[in-house]
């Protein structure tokens, strides 16, 4: 799992834009302290907090314990933490658990076929 910041979107956080983190590859055991981390201080220093998971394509249980305390974090705070490019695997998962009902979540868009 990378998480890495949308520089488009940081320059412009003071005005209201939401803080992107990117997540990619699998968010698992062994990814999911990074993602808590860079969630928790996503959310520490602004208000709206986007987890672009556009690139992830697997998530487990210890994922998913990331999103729930990043989003308990969130509640606690005052923030939102909202999720987009959620693919169709993930989006099970989330369905499964009842996340979704918490997490604003937009699906990946499909490429355009011409």
């Amino acid at each position: 799992m990378q998480a890495v910041l949308d520089p488009e979107t940081a320059m412009h956080t003071e005005f209201s834009a939401p803080f992107v983190v990117r997540a990619s590859g699998d968010v698992d055991l062994a990814a999911a302290p990074r993602l808590r981390r860079d969630l928790a201080h996503a959310l520490a220093a602004h208000h709206d907090v986007v987890l672009d998971l556009s690139e992830v394509e697997f998530m487990d249980c210890a994922g998913l314990g990331a999103l729930v305390e990043a989003l308990n974090q969130a509640d606690r705070q005052g923030r939102r933490l909202a999720l987009r490019g959620t693919g169709p695997r993930v989006a099970r998962l989330l369905e499964l658990t009842g996340l979704h009902r918490r997490l604003a979540a937009r699906p990946r868009t499909a490429p355009s076929r011409r």
